[in-house]
């Protein structure tokens, strides 16, 4: 489940209000009632919000910052569509009585398996997206320092499903060194 505008769910303190003042061209001050973007903690100050509200839940409904994941296996007798369908509604009703509200058009319910962060997740495991091992694998031969470290950053993202992931990067690794040659 994806939360509707994320950050201006959250209402500021009164006392904080004018801290997040802007002058328009028009010279009138305006301030912010609800979180706005760009504020140090408001990223924190978010992600506890979600957190604290989802405790009771945190068993089937882990958050990442503004998504919700639900998932579900069958139990008591019951199929795993049904207890998804009790577990969502669970969510649905702590985000309601909380007033943050889901973004029905990006929420995807009962499914297998979802992305989430480069990654296919579902009740077989956790597996890097094919569309990304395809991105590392079209990656053109770095032929400088830069190169090299966009390609062992973005390698380094997906190290878990690599075995033997340091040693198979270590002559890449040296290259990083100052005064290293490339031949």
């Amino acid at each position: 489940m994806d939360l509707m505008d994320g950050f201006y769910q959250i209402l500021m303190r009164e006392q904080d209000i004018q801290y997040t003042s802007v002058s328009t061209p028009g010279g009138m001050l305006w301030e912010w009632l609800v979180m706005p973007q760009g504020l140090s903690n408001a990223p924190a100050t978010f992600n506890i919000c979600v957190s604290n509200m989802l405790r009771s839940v945190r068993d089937f409904a882990p958050s990442y910052f503004d998504d919700v994941f639900v998932h579900s296996r069958a139990m008591d007798g019951k199929t795993d569509v049904e207890v998804h369908r009790n577990h969502a509604r669970k969510v649905l009703t702590l985000m309601r009585e909380n007033k943050l509200f889901a973004n029905l058009k990006k929420c995807i319910f009962a499914a297998n398996e979802i992305l989430l962060l480069g990654c296919i997740v579902g009740k077989n495991g956790v597996r890097p997206d094919p569309e990304n091992i395809k991105a590392i694998s079209d990656w053109p031969v770095p032929v400088d320092v830069k190169g090299l470290r966009k390609f062992l950053g973005l390698a380094a993202y997906f190290h878990i499903y690599l075995r033997n992931y340091a040693e198979t990067t270590l002559h890449l690794s040296r290259l990083l060194k100052k005064n290293e040659r490339w031949s």
